[in-house]
Order: C-alpha cells, then sequence, then structure tokens
C-alpha cells in the first residue's frame, strides 16, 4: 500500500498529513524540537494531499467551515462510530462528551468518547477539538488544550475570557 505525505505550517504547529490514493489517514502534531518522522518509502505529495492542505489553510483562514477531503481513520467499528458523530458536530459548535455517547446510543460510554477522541488519527478534520466537558470546559486534547482553544477561536468560540460560555450542539 503506498502512502503520501507532506507537511504544513500552520497557526498551531506543523501538520504531518499522510495519506493513502483515495483517503486521508492521518494528521500528526509535530513536536517543535524534533525531527518529522518521515517512512522513505512515503512520496511527497499527492492529489489528495494538495486538497488536504488547501483546506486546512483555508480552515485555518476562517474561509472554510466543512471539509470534503475523504477520510479512512484506523480505528475499531466503535471509534470508527464515535468519529463519525464527532464529524456531525457543526464548525462553531461544540458538545459534550455524554452528548456524543447518547447520539451513538451508548449513554454510559462518554470515558470511551474521551479515549477514542484521543486516539483520532486525524484531528481537525475529525473536530474532536469540538467535544467538551458536560459543565462546560475545555477538558483533555491529544494535541494539547492550548490547541484545542486555538482551534476554537479559529471557528469564532472564544474560550480565554469565560471558559463556561460554550452552548452545546
Amino acid at each position: 500500500m503506498q502512502y503520501y505525505f507532506d507537511i504544513l505550517p500552520s497557526p498551531i504547529g506543523d501538520l504531518l498529513i499522510l495519506a493513502q490514493e483515495f483517503a486521508l489517514k492521518e494528521i500528526v502534531f509535530q513536536p517543535k524540537d524534533q525531527a518529522h518522522q518521515i517512512h522513505p518509502q512515503w512520496i511527497r505529495g499527492s492529489e489528495l494531499i494538495a486538497q488536504t492542505k488547501n483546506e486546512l489553510t483555508a480552515y485555518f483562514s476562517g474561509h472554510l467551515k466543512e471539509f470534503t477531503v475523504q477520510v479512512n481513520p484506523s480505528g475499531t467499528p466503535f471509534q470508527k462510530k464515535i468519529w463519525k458523530e464527532v464529524m456531525s458536530i457543526p464548525y462553531g459548535k461544540v458538545c459534550s462528551y455524554q452528548d456524543v455517547a447518547n447520539n451513538i446510543n451508548h449513554a454510559s460510554a462518554c470515558r470511551a468518547v474521551g479515549r477514542a477522541n484521543a486516539q483520532n488519527p486525524i484531528p481537525i478534520i475529525i473536530p474532536c477539538h469540538r467535544v467538551i466537558g458536560k459543565s462546560g470546559k475545555l477538558t483533555g486534547y491529544a494535541g494539547g488544550l492550548d490547541r484545542k482553544q486555538k482551534l476554537l477561536s479559529v471557528e469564532g468560540i472564544e474560550t480565554e475570557e469565560n471558559p463556561n460560555q460554550f452552548k452545546l450542539f
């Protein structure tokens, strides 16, 4: 199976984008002080990689509210069900882990929703940053709460002054 990649500098740090021919597989937040982990058999760039970079750039500049790039994340069927639900949260809205669990008919699965989001291989496009605590507060994010806050800010959700202002979707 052939993999394609590229690196996108962004307002939240460099993003390593990894895809197969027809679907995006991963977006990885790159540590500031570490070299990118590039497999020697990966090929730099493809049409899908270019589309992903263009859409992410438009998103960060406030000109894109819905991604159209095809995704095929690796995960369990249950994780994929959670990620599909997370993808239905509209731009500029947030919802709680409990809401996601309820929407997939697993009301007691709040922690499983959190674990699935922590393992989300395609952050931003699978917008796990839009999932917050039931109290309305920012809680865990694999990329760090500062990135989560910046992503929500891109979508017009300001968190610095009043972290409890969130209106759940």
